[in-house]
């Protein structure tokens, strides 16, 4: 079977285009490892009606809301290989050797986080640190706060200056602030500590001291980091789709790539804000310019 569209990735992204196109009467298969990156995350916010759902039940909801579509089926397999094999054809090998075949290609594939190198920092990643303000800002507003960052660290310590003012900023080591940026933190009353830390103290999740390298503690509650992050496959780079200032696969509004039916949604196209509703705001998007390609292109046809 030829499908109207395959989509690599199961987030917001990935499944709210599969909702559109469904709704839409076209033939669509999703394919998903459920490797999502926000499973440490307990709770998911920002997304009206669904404030504080836990990740595992958004995802549950949204499976069960697809399935009332026959025109959508849903793969629990992980897409090791994407191919053109035509003008208008395109083949998804996945890992248990099926192969699935369509017109157009949707990448919805999100983003691998990797943390800053400070030693314990997954112990409390996803419960008391964090790498969204907007997602968990609320939850430890007043809080003694730590910024942990070894990139963007101006721009993270501004933000998260609106949830708390006791906060202290960790450049651990790599001095990436520049000078008029630390004066105006100062300025604030946010401390900034530029040593090497060895390490973070705390039980079942829950920061209580960053430690500094000559042994200094410092009393903190919660956190926000900076991860580095990456693509977690090349298939943007295998089908020669260009890249945006951000390091996200280049979009138009409609999810549409410089590469002839083949999109992009998520936070693999957006980087930036990454949250489910802006995520899943891009999936609609994408579905709705796969839908209308598909249509032009149907009533272009020359008999």
């Amino acid at each position: 079977m030829n499908y109207d569209c395959i989509i690599i990735g199961g987030g917001p992204a990935g499944l709210n285009a599969a909702l559109v196109l469904g709704r839409a009467r076209r033939n669509v298969i999703l394919i998903d490892s459920n490797e999502p990156r926000n499973h440490v995350v307990r709770e998911s916010h920002g997304f009206l009606t669904r404030d504080g759902i836990q990740p595992a039940k958004f995802r549950q909801l949204a499976l069960e809301e697809l399935g009332a579509y026959p025109s959508i089926q849903v793969k629990p397999e992980k897409a090791l290989s994407i191919e053109r094999i035509s003008e208008t054809n395109y083949e998804v090998t996945t890992e248990s050797s099926n192969v699935y075949k369509s017109t157009k290609i949707l990448l919805a594939t999100g983003l691998k986080d990797e943390q800053p190198n400070v030693p314990g920092i997954e112990r409390f990643y996803g419960t008391s640190l964090f790498s969204c303000p907007y997602c968990d800002g609320w939850e430890v507003r007043d809080q003694p706060l730590a910024v942990i960052a070894d990139k963007n660290v101006y721009k993270l310590a501004k933000e998260v200056f609106t949830w708390s003012r006791d906060l202290i900023v960790f450049t651990n080591g790599e001095g990436r602030l520049e000078l008029h940026e630390r004066e105006r933190l100062e300025t604030r009353g946010i401390k900034v500590a530029e040593d090497i830390l060895s390490g973070l103290e705390g039980a079942n999740g829950q920061l209580e001291r960053v430690r500094l390298e000559d042994g200094t503690l410092i009393d903190r509650s919660y956190g926000f980091v900076t991860p580095l992050w990456s693509h977690p496959n090349h298939f943007a780079e295998i089908l020669g789709c260009k890249l945006n200032g951000y390091g996200g696969i280049q979009t138009d509004e409609y999810g549409r790539t410089n590469v002839w039916n083949v999109y992009a949604a998520g936070d693999a196209a957006n980087i930036v804000p990454a949250q489910l509703i802006v995520a899943a705001g891009s999936g609609s998007a994408a579905a709705i310019g796969i839908n209308g390609d598909l249509t032009n292109e149907l009533f272009d046809q020359t008999n």
